[in-house]
């Protein structure tokens, strides 16, 4: 009879979850739903001195808004503490664990050899017992360690694989001699590559090692956070880079994880990003930024906004940019201009005037004219109107906002 596939996510809510552990996040997921299993969440808030409750709400809202929904109810291992008491002392009642300053500690074996065959890399790992140094279960404070308490759970929540990062390896040995003292069988492990910076140093905040959340705040869509960070260390073996989730689910396989440490780009990031805005419809771009940014629907006007939509969707790289974009041809900035750009602006305006079909065409062919008989380049134009060298399409945007507003623009 075949095993169901059972993995968990298992973060400690002492910090904001970085992209690393929502990439954990994700390949447990994946690997759960690829195989027809199920992804379980346990938080492991164990220690209470270093707990912060915006951590673990972070925790949450990140997988809720990534679409990374867990199965059955979250396991908190600080109800469990009865639990890993009885165990430890099984432990203790067969001379493996031993009491010592109101902790209790894990004999290491010398005799023994730990392996395992990973499978990241599909390769055998090995650790001597003798290189082992004793360690703590349960602290004196009535809590156990991680070591002790991610074993117990992983074997009574029936957890069939552990797919971590490569951190967690030097852990392994002693987690291995606990499944045997219990005489219980391990879980397959597998240990990803750890993300590296772009320098090829460990990942910081300076280079872009934020939330998930912070993320959505700056304007990135779980689509395009999702598809970034599955392939920071996987792909699928034909180049394919931007993939949906119902994709990944068809595709992920641990054999294609790769084995070097993967370094973060946030220009890729962004890159991805713009692809994936570009993907969506109109109508649900449109969704996504007036949820985004309350304020758009009342810094642009119904009937303007999908004519900006449509204009920008080509150009920004992130949600917050389209507010970034619109806002000087909506709300301009009082200019100081020369009295030469001043005169250069009523040139501008009476030429406009002139113009009988409001359209895209007739107005690029204007301002093409103007700019060749003033002698004169795009940014000179974009100088006198937003006060910047360079903007959206000017004929593109008077289109959209029409006549009326677009000399109204000019005048204020």
């Amino acid at each position: 009879m075949q095993v169901m596939v059972r993995v968990r996510f298992a973060p400690s809510p002492t910090g904001i979850p970085h992209i690393g552990s929502i990439r954990t996040a994700l390949y447990n997921f994946l690997f759960a739903k690829k195989n027809n299993g199920e992804f379980l969440l346990r938080i492991e808030d164990t220690d209470q001195k270093r707990f912060v409750k915006e951590a673990e709400d972070a925790i949450l809202n990140s997988l809720k808004w990534l679409s990374l929904d867990w199965d059955k109810e979250i396991t908190y291992q600080s109800k469990r503490l009865d639990l890993y008491k009885k165990y430890t002392k099984e432990l203790l009642d067969k001379k493996v664990a031993y009491e010592k300053d109101g902790a209790v500690f894990v004999k290491m074996p010398d005799n023994k050899t730990f392996s395992w065959t990973d499978l990241v890399g599909n390769k055998k790992i090995s650790f001597e017992g003798k290189d082992q140094e004793d360690f703590v279960i349960l602290k004196s404070d009535g809590f156990p360690t991680y070591h002790l308490a991610n074993v117990i759970d992983d074997h009574l929540m029936n957890i069939t694989h552990v797919i971590r990062g490569e951190e967690w390896i030097s852990s392994v040995p002693k987690h291995l001699f606990l499944y045997e003292s219990f005489s219980w069988n391990p879980p397959s492990f597998a240990h990803m590559p750890v993300i590296l910076g772009p320098d090829k140093g460990k990942l910081s905040k300076r280079h872009g090692a934020k939330s998930a959340l912070d993320y959505k705040s700056d304007g990135y869509l779980k689509e395009a956070i999702l598809n970034f960070i599955v392939i920071l260390g996987w792909n699928p073996g034909d180049d394919k880079e931007i993939l949906s989730l119902p994709e990944m689910i068809k595709l992920f396989d641990l054999k294609d994880v790769n084995t070097s440490n993967p370094k973060f780009d946030v220009v890729k990031l962004e890159w991805v990003n713009g692809l994936w805005i570009r993907k969506l419809e109109n109508s649900e771009l449109k969704k996504r930024l007036t949820e985004f940014d309350s304020e758009i629907e009342k810094l642009v006007e119904e009937k303007h906004l999908d004519g900006f939509i449509e204009i920008t969707k080509t150009r920004i790289k992130v949600l917050k940019e389209f507010k970034e974009m619109v806002t000087p041809f909506i709300k301009p900035s009082k200019l100081n201009l020369s009295s030469e750009e001043v005169e250069l602006k009523k040139r501008f305006e009476k030429g406009l005037l002139d113009i009988r079909s409001w359209n895209k065409e007739e107005l690029t062919q204007f301002i093409l004219s103007f700019l060749k008989k003033e002698e004169k380049r795009f940014p000179d134009l974009y100088k006198i109107l937003i006060g910047a060298d360079k903007g959206l399409p000017l004929a593109n945007v008077f289109e959209v906002i029409g006549k009326e507003n677009t000399l109204k623009l000019i005048n204020e």
